[in-house]
C-alpha cells in the first residue's frame, strides 16, 4: 500500500519554485522576466526623452507617460512569452535568446503600431519605436548576458537528494544532466538492500547513520523519492523527519510531472491520479469563460481571415484535383464523433488505401498544402466547428475513430484526454514535435494529460501565446 505521505491530496513545491494557477514557474524564469519587465520599462522612456529632446519638448513628469509605457512593455513581453524566449533553449544559449528577442521586439512593436491605427493614439509616438526597438534590445540581451549567466550557474539551483539508486533514480540523473533541467543532484541514497543498483555512486542507507543529518549537511532544498518498489518498504519514520525539518519531500511521478510539464505513463497509477492535486472541482466558472472566449475569437478569426481561407482554397483548386475543403470524422467530447473541416493539403486519392498516419515529407502532402501545414493555414477553418461547440481553441487534438480504437486498447488512460473539448492547439502541440506513430501518440498522451489534469485560462493564455513559436519557428509541422 501506498503512504498517505505520497499520496496526499495537497501537493507541495520547493521554494524555489512559484505556482500560479496550477502551473509551476521557477524562480529563476520569474526573476528574470521581471528584470526585463523593468528594463523595457527603461527602454521605452530612454526612447521618449530622447525624442522629446531632437524635437525640442520637454519630456515632461514619468506619471504621465505611465500609462503609454505599460502598454509598451506589456506588448513585448506578451511577444517574448510567444516566441519562446523564456523556454529552456533560449536561458542556456545567448545567441539563440537574442535571435529570438529580435524577432520579438519586432512582433511587438509591429502589433503596437497596428493597434495605433486601428484603436487609435495609445500616448505612444511613433517616432520613438526605433529608439524604443534598439535600447530594449541591447539591454534585454544585456541582461542575459550577465543576469542569465549567474542564474545558469547550480548554485542557483535547487538541491535535491535522491532516495533510491534504481531505474528511477537513472531517469532523474538523465534529466538533471539534460542542460534544461532547474535543479541538481547533490546525492542518491540506495534505499532498499538486494536490490538492482543502477546509480553506483549511490550510499547504502545502512551507511547513513541519521538521514536527516545528512540531508542538511549537504544543503538539501527537496528530496524526492524514487523506489522502484514502494509495498511495504517507505521510510515513513526517515520521511516523517525530513518533512518536519522543512525539507520538501516529493514522489517520483510528481516530480517528473512538475518538471516536464506532463504525466509520465510509465510510473503513474489510479491511485495517484485520485490523490495527487488536480482534476479539481470548480471549474463551471472557467469553462463558461472558455465558451465565450471561444466564440468571440472564432468569430473574430474567421472574419478577418475568410480572404485568406479562399484564396488558398481557390489555390487547392487550382493547384490538385478535388475539393478545396475536406470534413473527416474525430473524436471528441466524451467520445463523440464530430466531422472537422479543414483546407485539403493532401492529394484527393491520399487514403485510398485506408486511414494511414502522415509521415516526414509525406509523398502525398502537394505543394501548397505543404506550405498550409507549415503554417497552419489548413488548420483555420476549424474555427468553425470551435463557434459550433465541437472544439475549443486549446485543448487535445482530436483523432481520428479508426486510430482512437487502437490507442484506447495500447495506452492507458487515453480515454482520459477525451473529459475535455478537443482543439486546434493544446499543450502537447507546443510541447512536442510533430508525431504519428504508437509512440508518438503516447509521448503527447502524456502533455495532454497534464493539460486535463491541471487545466486553468491561465494555461490556455499561455498555450496560445506559445502556439506563435510553433507557426514562426514551424516546430512539429510536416
Amino acid at each position: 500500500m501506498q503512504g498517505p505521505i505520497i499520496a496526499g491530496p495537497t501537493q507541495q513545491w520547493p521554494p524555489s519554485m512559484i505556482r500560479l494557477f496550477k502551473h509551476y514557474i521557477p524562480h529563476a524564469v520569474l526573476l528574470l522576466g521581471l528584470i526585463d519587465l523593468a528594463l523595457l520599462m527603461m527602454a521605452g522612456d530612454f526612447a521618449w526623452r530622447l525624442r522629446a529632446e531632437q524635437l525640442g519638448m520637454a519630456s515632461g513628469p514619468l506619471d504621465d507617460r505611465i500609462r503609454p509605457l505599460a502598454v509598451f512593455t506589456a506588448m513585448i513581453l506578451t511577444a517574448m512569452i510567444a516566441v519562446g524566449v523564456y523556454g529552456a533553449d533560449a536561458l542556456r544559449s545567448v545567441r539563440f535568446a537574442s535571435a529570438r528577442l529580435l524577432v520579438a521586439i519586432s512582433l511587438g512593436i509591429i502589433a503596437l503600431a497596428a493597434c495605433e491605427s486601428v484603436m487609435g493614439s495609445s500616448g505612444i509616438w511613433r517616432s520613438t519605436f526605433f529608439y524604443a526597438m534598439v535600447a530594449a534590445g541591447g539591454l534585454l540581451v544585456l541582461n542575459r548576458l550577465v543576469v542569465g549567466g549567474i542564474l545558469g550557474t547550480s548554485a542557483f539551483r535547487r538541491r535535491v537528494l535522491v532516495l533510491g539508486a534504481g531505474a528511477r533514480a537513472q531517469r532523474l540523473r538523465e534529466l538533471a544532466e539534460s542542460g534544461s533541467a532547474g535543479f541538481v543532484i547533490v546525492g542518491y541514497v540506495g534505499m532498499i538492500e538486494g536490490t538492482q543498483v543502477v546509480v553506483e555512486e549511490a550510499i547504502a542507507r545502512s551507511a547513513i547513520h541519521n538521514l536527516k543529518r545528512h540531508v542538511e549537511n549537504l544543503g538539501v532544498s527537496e528530496v524526492v523519492l524514487a523506489l522502484e518498489e514502494r509495498r511495504n518498504a517507505l521510510p515513513l519514520k526517515d520521511l516523517l523527519r525530513i518533512k518536519t525539518a522543512g525539507v520538501h519531500v516529493n514522489d517520483f511521478s510528481s516530480f517528473v510531472e512538475r518538471e516536464t510539464g506532463r504525466v509520465d505513463l510509465d510510473t503513474v497509477n489510479p491511485s495517484w491520479l485520485i490523490f495527487s492535486d488536480g482534476f479539481s472541482a470548480g471549474r463551471s466558472f472557467s469553462s463558461a469563460a472558455k465558451r465565450v472566449f471561444d466564440i468571440v475569437f472564432s468569430l473574430i478569426l474567421l472574419t478577418l481571415t475568410a480572404p485568406i481561407i479562399l484564396f488558398f482554397a481557390l489555390l487547392v483548386k487550382l493547384g490538385s484535383k478535388g475539393p478545396a475543403f475536406y470534413r473527416q470524422t474525430r473524436v471528441g467530447l466524451f467520445g463523440q464523433p464530430f466531422d472537422v473541416i479543414k483546407l485539403r493539403s493532401m492529394r484527393e486519392d491520399a487514403e485510398a488505401n485506408g486511414a494511414q498516419w502522415a509521415s516526414q515529407n509525406d509523398p502525398r502532402v502537394t505543394r501548397i498544402g505543404s506550405f498550409m501545414r507549415k503554417t497552419r493555414i489548413d488548420e483555420l477553418p476549424q474555427a468553425w466547428s470551435v463557434l459550433k461547440g465541437e472544439m475549443s481553441f486549446v485543448g487535445p487534438r482530436p483523432e481520428r475513430p479508426e486510430f482512437v480504437a487502437d490507442l484506447e486498447e495500447k495506452l492507458r488512460y487515453y480515454a482520459e484526454r477525451h473529459m475535455v473539448k478537443p482543439g486546434i492547439t493544446g499543450w502537447a502541440q507546443v510541447n512536442y514535435p510533430y508525431g504519428a506513430s504508437i509512440e508518438d501518440s503516447r509521448n503527447k498522451l502524456e502533455y495532454d494529460l497534464y493539460y486535463v489534469k491541471n487545466y486553468t485560462p491561465f494555461l490556455d493564455i499561455l498555450i496560445i501565446l506559445q502556439t506563435l513559436r510553433v507557426v514562426i519557428w514551424h516546430e512539429g509541422a510536416r
